[in-house]
C-alpha cells in the first residue's frame, strides 16, 4: 500500500498540551500509511503554531479557534479540509495509534459498504468499567437504564463503554477521541454547538445522529492508546452539573428516548457519586454529586 495520502484528514482540536500534541505528531510520523493532512485546530492561550511549522512527511495546517470549544473547533477543522480527501478522522491530542493503525483503517474503509459512515479505531487499554455490579443487574436492562451490551444506547440515553473489542464490531454510538468518518455524513451534519468549551456528550450526540442513517463500527486491528492528563481533569462540581445538563440536551433531542428514565438515572449517578466519595474518602467526588443535585434541581438549565 502506498504510505503517502491515505485518503484521510485528521483534525485535531487541542488546547495548551504541546507536549501530547508532539507526541500525536510522532505516532502519526511513525505509521505505514500516513494520513493525507493533518489539520490542527488550536484553542490554547498559548499556540502551537510553530510546532505545527516543522517539517513532516505529510501536510500539517495550523487554525486557531477562540474561545476555546471541541465542537467549533472541530466543526472549523472539517470545514477547512481538502476537498479531495474522502474521509476525515478526528484524533485527541492524547492518544497514540499502534504504528499500523491508519494503514489498517485505511484497509477497512477500502472494503467498507456504502452504509457504513463512520468507524473507530480500537482502544487497547480501555479503564475498566466502574459499579458495573450495580450497571449490570437485570432490573437497569428491563428498565432501559443500563444495557450489558458494548456500545449501546438506552432509552435513559445513556451508553455503554465499548471498550477494546477483538473483532471488528457495529455499534450504536462512536467516542470522537480516535474516530473516521465519510466525508459524506460531515457533509450532512456538524457537532452540536450548544456542547461548549471541553465538551462531553458531544461524541455520543454527533455519533448517535449518524447512527439513524449510518452503521458504526469499531475497528479491531486499527489499535490505540489513551493518555490522559490528569490536569485536563475538571473541576467536579463543575463537571457534575455539566453531565446532567448535557445527558437532559441530548435527550431532549431525541424523542424515542424518555426524559423522565434519563432523570432518574442521573439520580442514582448522583447517589453512586456520592457513596464513592464518602466511603472513599474522595471530596471530589461529593463535590461532583452537589453538581448533580444543583443541576437535577433546575432541569439542567
Amino acid at each position: 500500500m502506498n504510505p503517502q495520502g491515505a485518503g484521510i484528514a485528521f483534525v485535531v482540536a487541542t488546547k495548551d498540551r504541546p507536549g501530547g500534541l508532539t507526541r500525536l505528531f510522532g505516532s502519526l510520523e511513525a505509521q505505514t500509511v500516513l494520513p493525507a493532512e493533518v489539520i490542527v485546530v488550536d484553542g490554547g492561550a498559548e499556540s502551537v503554531e510553530a510546532l505545527c511549522r516543522a517539517a513532516r512527511p505529510f501536510p500539517v495546517r495550523h487554525l486557531r479557534c477562540l474561545p476555546p470549544s471541541s465542537t467549533r473547533q472541530r466543526n472549523a477543522g472539517v470545514e477547512a479540509a481538502g476537498r479531495g480527501i474522502p474521509f476525515i478522522g478526528f484524533l485527541d491530542d492524547d492518544v497514540l495509534l499502534e504504528r499500523r493503525a491508519v494503514e489498517e483503517m485505511t484497509k477497512f474503509w477500502l472494503g467498507a459498504p456504502a452504509e457504513v459512515g463512520g468507524a473507530a479505531f480500537n482502544m487497547l487499554n480501555h479503564p475498566p468499567l466502574r459499579a458495573s455490579r450495580w450497571k449490570f443487574m437485570p432490573v437497569t436492562a428491563r428498565l432501559g437504564i443500563y444495557s450489558r451490551k458494548a456500545g449501546a444506547v438506552t432509552k435513559s440515553g445513556f451508553q455503554t463503554m465499548i471498550g477494546r473489542v477483538g473483532e471488528t464490531a457495529t455499534t450504536a454510538w462512536l467516542p470522537s477521541g480516535a474516530v473516521v468518518w465519510r466525508r459524506e455524513v460531515l457533509a450532512r451534519m456538524r457537532f452540536d454547538e450548544w456542547f461548549a468549551d471541553y465538551g462531553y456528550l458531544e461524541d455520543l450526540d454527533f455519533s448517535y445522529r449518524a447512527a439513524k442513517s449510518f452503521v458504526l463500527k469499531v475497528v479491531a486491528r486499527a489499535g490505540y492508546t489513551h493518555h490522559p492528563e490528569s490536569s485536563s481533569r475538571p473541576d467536579r462540581y463543575r463537571f457534575g452539573r455539566k453531565e446532567v445538563a448535557n445527558r437532559l440536551h441530548f435527550v431532549r433531542k431525541n424523542p424515542e428516548l424518555s426524559p423522565a428514565l434519563c432523570r432518574l438515572t442521573l439520580g442514582l449517578r448522583m447517589l453512586m457519586s456520592l457513596a464513592d466519595g464518602i466511603f472513599r474518602g474522595d471530596g471530589t467526588e461529593v463535590s461532583r454529586a452537589r453538581g448533580n443535585l444543583s443541576a437535577l434541581l433546575t432541569g439542567g438549565r
